[in-house]
């Protein structure tokens, strides 16, 4: 017999480096077992109608609302965001599960198409059980983004979260469970991302979604593409926000700022390049210097600006990436030391004079850390803002309304482009990346489409 001691998994305060709770990992037997329930319970809820969906959706919405303090407390501590944020994390997310209800009968609905037929039709059908590979960074919103659609399309979900936030997803796991959906239709599987092949590989799971690093991405898509299964990728990016000459400098820095700065610098559509026209270039720094230093630091569960960076090797790398851009010529103008002390903190940092040939240009830097180029001209900042490997969000600011538009239309590679705002997620809006960033969309109509069998149905006449 093996007596061997279960795999255990770790959440880790990043406040202050100390252990909160460890897990039992689930070992291969119980993987299984999960995976065999949930395809039950798939299969019984397939049969529901959308209004019986709806239902279950809108009670899980008004359990995120009533719990809200609670879930934010608990993604404070396990992973760093601050309380207010986390507050309106687990609002959005309600918002999603009630747009999804209120709109995915319409998105849903069987489409008629003139043939030879005596009918014929699109009917869009479930896939089956749907495994999801979640980040850290927005622990709720992340799964729900997906999932509301998903479900609302009849299917079922297993979810494998980041090892630092099984907390949240066993939280998120229990809504399901108080908001009445059939018993195993969502359940979270405590393990390691070295058994994501074998969930994958089993029957029971038709599709994956994952959003993550490249790296993981392309674990995922490989092991998905081997088994034939389908799968949409979101994979961060480097996000290019390009001010033009005739930008409200204002109004461009404080909406800089605060999107480099929201959740402590972790969101993937955050701003991270920074691409300034040399004649406003200076006055531009400046305001942007000063919108970055008033935000304040701390623990996140007195709601200050800016937590903790969630896991001390993410600090690591991204002091690495601000240490080997200053050596290539980078001049810091703010922050850019390690703080000291308890946890794994990083002050917002602004590194001005940099190429692209250093890391804070060319890698994806997940942390308070602001790149500032110089562009020559308008052409040049729009060539630098497509010089990336990535291509999810990006952002325009100019006075022109109508240039833009253009810009942001013809001339950037994203999957989304702001003018005059930082590029924020929305239920109402597709999203999702090009290039290194991923494929496939979330959100909108998309997202309640994306794990379908969109089936044709053919009547002949008689």
């Amino acid at each position: 017999m093996n007596t061997s001691p279960p795999l255990q998994l770790e959440s880790v305060n990043p406040a202050t480096g100390k252990i909160i709770r460890t897990y039992d990992a689930h070992d291969d037997a119980a993987i299984a077992r999960l995976l065999d329930k949930a395809d039950a319970a798939q299969k019984q809820w397939m049969e529901w109608g959308f209004s019986e969906r709806g239902q279950k959706l809108r009670h899980a919405a008004a359990i995120l609302k009533e719990k809200a303090n609670a879930y934010s407390r608990l993604m404070a501590e396990e992973m760093g965001k601050p309380v207010s944020q986390g507050r309106a994390e687990a609002e959005k997310c309600a918002w999603v599960c009630t747009y999804y209800a209120d709109n995915a009968p319409v998105f849903l609905q069987d489409e008629r198409v003139e043939t030879d037929a005596e009918k014929s039709f699109i009917h869009y059908a479930p896939l089956g059980v749907i495994f999801a590979v979640m980040p850290w960074n927005f622990p709720f919103w992340q799964v729900f983004r997906f999932a509301a659609g998903a479900l609302m399309a009849g299917n079922g979900i297993v979810l494998k979260h980041a090892e630092n936030v099984t907390g949240c997803s066993l939280a998120i796991e229990q809504i399901f469970k108080d908001a009445a959906f059939p018993e195993d239709l969502f359940r979270s599987l405590i393990i390691t991302r070295h058994k994501a092949g074998q969930v994958i590989e089993h029957p029971a799971v038709k599709a994956a979604t994952l959003t993550g690093s490249v790296e993981a991405g392309r674990a995922v898509a490989s092991q998905s593409g081997a088994a034939l299964k389908k799968t949409v990728m979101e994979l961060g990016g480097s996000d290019p926000y390009i001010i033009l000459e005739d930008a409200d400098l204002d109004a461009a820095a404080e909406k800089c700022a605060a999107s480099r700065l929201l959740n402590s610098g972790q969101t993937c559509i955050s701003a991270k390049r920074f691409i300034v026209c040399e004649k406003i270039y200076d006055k531009f720094v400046n305001r942007f210097i000063r919108a970055m230093q008033s935000k304040t630091m701390g623990n996140p569960l007195d709601d200050p600006d800016i937590g903790p960076q969630a896991r001390a090797d993410l600090r690591d790398n991204l002091h690495r990436q601000v240490t080997d851009s200053a050596e290539k010529g980078a001049r810091i103008l703010l922050g850019g030391t390690m703080a000291q002390g308890d946890g794994f903190f990083y002050p917002p940092t602004v590194l001005a004079g940099v190429t692209r040939d250093m890391p804070v240009f060319t890698e994806e830097t997940f942390g308070p850390v602001a790149a500032v180029i110089k562009a020559q001209s308008e052409e040049e900042a729009i060539d630098m803002a497509n010089d990336s490997p990535y291509g999810l969000g990006a952002a325009v600011f100019t006075r022109d309304a109508q240039k833009g538009e253009w810009i942001a239309r013809e001339k950037i590679y994203a999957g989304s482009c702001f003018v005059n705002d930082f590029v924020k997620s929305d239920p109402r809006l597709p999203f999702g990346g090009i290039r290194l960033s991923g494929y496939g969309r979330e959100l909108n109509i998309y997202s309640a489409r994306e794990f379908t069998n969109v089936k044709t149905v053919y009547v002949a006449k008689s």
